[in-house]
């Protein structure tokens, strides 16, 4: 069988019309209300892992559901919206939808990060729209291959002309002097909640996260130092229209018991399934360890005491020597998902969009020296095609469990000892429904640290 292309799974991936998208003979799962779909996933959370199996089908595939997510899980929590190295200079915007919001994240003339709604408080036109808002309408330049991106001096909404300062404030508003009690000063563009963390831009939509995301993600700091991920850059966006919910997309990148089956060719050589382990339970992330096999260390010691390169760049410096030889994935609660290497930091954007549909952004990070090296693009290139490469395994099957969740054939299934990521989701998503965080109501599980 040959394997699947880039093109065939980005069409697949393409959303279709809703008449279409069912065989007659496939079934939806029967429609539960959202409490006995809470319910079940609440019951399953508290087995422990040798007895865990697979959530109900319509925590997959239940507008409802989703719905609940979005409100309990999305907008009441810390996102992640992209990297300061894509906005560099004052006036460096990135233009996106979350959760339904058209936002801008933009670099302000104070050197401020600020995320500000695109739907302008005159009469409600996205001042940004695709395709329409820069492109012949604003004073913005866009940023050559990369769509959404660009610099400008200010915000200029195409309807009625607008103008707003980079902070959101309303700059001019022709004709508005006979508006009685009208303040310019109080119709800017609204601004979310946003911080800025070891590099990363987060937005909360809703405003009421009540943690910053640097106590949130404390724990993560120390494993992070090394790679100093404040001070990379990205050099790789890849952008996916998927076909699937963002579980499962989820469950497949913190996982490594896959290896052995979509990554046979690909990872499975250099880590193992059965080799791989997850750290304890903590109340606002998951991490696991991908140890690399000892042969494949014995090669990258040998050709770096040649001088030669075992990895697309240089390796990180300082690394201790278990991450040197190793991958790490993490999953910061709710959507922060990486992977730590030896010479990069691999980064996934997840926006939900439906139940079965999302939008996804693969990155790479590298220190700002790779970047400079004589030979940059070429390894830039080898980095990106093996990011596709493993990636478009991972879609494949994405795409095929979103499928088997809506057949009269689909039985849950029993959960493997190395799908621990998978039930640590389960209890995240049961601890929110009890309207707290994974450890803080039960007892943490332990690690699987030999």
């Amino acid at each position: 069988m040959n394997p699947v292309t880039e093109s065939e799974v980005r069409s697949a991936c393409l959303p279709r019309p809703a008449r279409a998208a069912r065989p007659a003979l496939r079934q939806a799962p029967a429609e539960l209300p959202v409490s006995d779909i809470l319910a079940e996933i609440g019951r399953i959370a508290d087995l422990p892992l040798p007895q865990a199996t697979t959530l109900p089908p319509q925590a997959y595939t239940s507008e409802e559901f989703f719905r609940w997510e979005i409100a309990n899980l999305f907008e009441s929590d810390w996102i992640a919206l992209c990297h300061v190295s894509q906005l560099s200079k004052a006036g460096d915007f990135l233009n996106l939808e979350v959760f339904g919001e058209p936002l801008i994240v933009v670099r302000t003339k104070e050197n401020d990060i600020r995320t500000l709604s695109r739907v302008c408080p005159h009469r409600a036109m996205d001042i940004m729209p695709p395709g329409f808002g820069y492109d012949g309408h604003s004073m913005a330049t866009p940023h050559e291959g990369k769509p959404g991106c660009g610099n400008t001096r200010f915000f200029l909404c195409p309807y009625h002309f607008w103008t707003f300062e980079l902070d959101g404030g309303l700059k001019a508003c022709a004709e508005m002097g006979e508006a009685e009690g009208f303040r310019r000063d109080e119709w800017g563009l609204r601004r979310f909640r946003t911080e800025v963390w070891n590099g990363f831009v987060f937005v909360n939509l809703d405003g009421s996260a009540p943690h910053s995301v640097a106590d949130q993600y404390a724990a993560l700091a120390e494993d992070m130092a090394p790679w100093n991920p404040a001070e990379m850059e990205l050099i790789v966006a890849n952008e996916w229209d998927c076909s699937f919910n963002w579980k499962i997309l989820a469950e497949n990148f913190m996982e490594s018991y896959h290896h052995a089956g979509a990554h046979s060719k690909t990872l499975q050589p250099m880590m193992r399934a059965r080799d791989t382990w997850t750290e304890g339970e903590k109340p606002f992330h998951i991490r696991c360890h991908l140890p690399m096999r000892e042969s494949v260390r014995a090669e990258i010691q040998e050709k770096e005491s040649s001088g030669d390169g075992w990895d697309n760049f240089p390796p990180i410096p300082g690394l201790p020597e278990e991450e040197r030889f190793s991958w790490g994935l993490v999953m910061g609660f709710p959507l922060f998902t990486f992977v730590y290497t030896a010479d990069s930091l691999i980064w996934y954007r997840i926006l939900p969009v439906a139940p079965d549909r999302l939008q996804l952004l693969t990155t790479i990070l590298v220190p700002k020296t790779s970047t400079e090296l004589p030979d940059f693009q070429a390894r830039r290139e080898r980095a990106n095609r093996a990011g596709i490469d493993f990636h478009l395994e991972d879609m494949e099957v994405c795409m095929a469990v979103q499928r088997g969740l809506t057949t009269a054939g689909y039985q849950r299934g029993r959960l493997s000892h190395l799908e621990m990521p998978v039930w640590l989701i389960q209890r995240y998503l049961a601890a929110r429904s009890r309207g707290t965080w994974p450890t803080m109501d039960r007892p943490a599980a332990a690690s699987q640290e030999a």
